[in-house]
């Protein structure tokens, strides 16, 4: 009997100078103290992340990635009120 997959989560950080960071993982702590040591994304490297500021889990990897595909289209203004919006059908938290 196989198990479901694990969920995975799109999460937002806010990095030092005040920009945005968004990326898809399994587990968004783990993957922010990647980050934190710059063993992350080129970009957190080089722009360290100070906390996370949002997550939202999706049910599969490709649900993850076309939302990330989506924030990342935004103005940064719309940013946060992407994680506030009413969750559509897919998503979960």
């Amino acid at each position: 009997m196989d198990s479901d997959p694990p969920p995975y989560w799109l999460y937002l950080l806010e990095c030092e100078g005040g920009s945005y960071y968004a990326g898809v993982a399994l587990d968004v702590e783990h993957r922010f103290t990647l980050h934190v040591l710059g063993r992350g994304a080129r970009y957190t490297r080089a722009n360290p992340p100070i906390r996370i500021v949002a997550a939202r889990q999706y049910p599969d990897k490709g649900s993850a990635l076309s939302a990330e595909y989506a924030l990342k289209q935004l103005p940064r203004a719309e940013k946060l009120k992407f994680f506030a919006r009413s969750l559509l059908p897919h998503d979960c938290r």
